[in-house]
């Protein structure tokens, strides 16, 4: 059985101001009725799903953290979490390099706006004056994040949410792995362990989105309003909010979550596409083109979708696939990321 799916929630992604509580999430609320028709869709060994997720990853809500020097834990401070307050069992902490997230405030009303002229803003991230719950856990939970422990203002974004639903993907085509990630948000529906065994893995993902390929992104929440980059918190309810999508947090995740997928990728949108035959299917759509207008506007945006400069998508925009993990065999990768047709 062959399931087909497609998630793009860039249509109803938009900031609404009245529903802050103060952690830096970027959709206020969210929703996708094609992700929870997937996600909600029970899991079958005999099913072959064929998951598209295009500009899906990047309107998901993050986490922002900084790293802050001389930072300690006092014995009474206590954290208000969406449980209600927990205290700290321990006492004041050695004062040392420490995660603090990037909370979501009331503008100071002594503050000017950016621009001359420009709107003024009712909220600003700010950093959180002790630790919170979610700086003294996600930090943690690579490698890649531990290494920046000790470096003073580093600044990182980090998405639970994207890190469940990859990780759920990895599990419908390839099986689950007998350790449940621990990578995962505890507020997704995918988070929740169970196993799931796969006779014959089946199926395959194509992630295309923006963001970076071996970095950690940061600094990269923004509001998208007619095509311009504005504040996350202008025109709340008409802009846009989008953070650059973290490629290689999204492979380890995938690849912890299944041992019989693979992980292709990323791979910038230019090479992918150029290597799809995007320039072929255009010369074709050109030639068969009625009128001098519209040969214009495909010239126009198929170049601009390969374009590696700074007005186009070539590079901004990577590619990656999630296919199963084949053990015998010579290696193989798929069309667009490096592979061949073969007969």
């Amino acid at each position: 059985m062959v399931s087909l799916h497609h998630v793009n929630i860039y249509q109803v992604v938009r900031f609404n101001g009245a529903r802050i509580y103060g952690s830096c999430r970027k959709v206020f609320p969210y929703r996708c009725d094609a992700l929870a028709q997937l996600l909600t869709t029970s899991k079958e060994d005999t099913a072959a799903p064929f998951i598209l997720a295009h500009e899906f990853f990047d309107a998901l809500p993050i986490h922002v953290f900084q790293n802050i020097t001389n930072s300690s834990l006092p014995a009474s401070s206590t954290i208000i979490t969406p449980t209600g307050p927990i205290k700290p069992k321990h006492g004041v902490t050695t004062p040392k390099n420490t995660w603090h997230e990037l909370v979501v405030s009331p503008t100071s009303p002594y503050s000017d706006p950016d621009k001359p002229g420009g709107e003024k803003l009712d909220f600003e991230l700010t950093v959180s004056k002790t630790p919170t719950p979610h700086s003294l856990y996600l930090p943690k939970l690579s490698d890649r994040y531990q290494k920046l422990e000790n470096t003073p203002d580093a600044v990182i974004e980090i998405s639970p949410e994207s890190l469940a639903y990859v990780a759920d993907f990895a599990v419908r085509i390839g099986g689950s792995n007998a350790k449940p990630s621990t990578t995962l948000a505890p507020s997704t529906p995918s988070a929740t362990p169970e196993t799931f065994n796969k006779h014959q893995p089946s199926g395959a993902a194509l992630i295309l989105d923006y963001g970076t390929s071996d970095t950690i992104p940061a600094n990269t929440l923004r509001g998208i309003r007619s095509h311009t980059t504005v504040s996350p918190f202008a025109s709340p309810g008409l802009v846009d909010l989008s953070a650059d999508v973290d490629f290689l947090a999204l492979a380890d995740t995938a690849l912890s979550a299944s041992p019989s997928v693979e992980v292709h990728g990323p791979v910038e949108q230019s090479f992918f596409l150029s290597t799809m035959g995007i320039k072929e299917r255009a010369d074709r759509l050109l030639s068969a083109a009625k009128d001098e207008e519209t040969r214009k506007r495909l010239e126009t945006g198929w170049k601009r979708l390969v374009d590696r400069g700074p007005n186009g998508m070539g590079k901004t925009y990577k590619a990656m696939a999630i296919v199963p993990y084949k053990e015998k065999g010579p290696v193989r990768r798929p069309i667009g990321f490096g592979g061949d047709i073969v007969g």
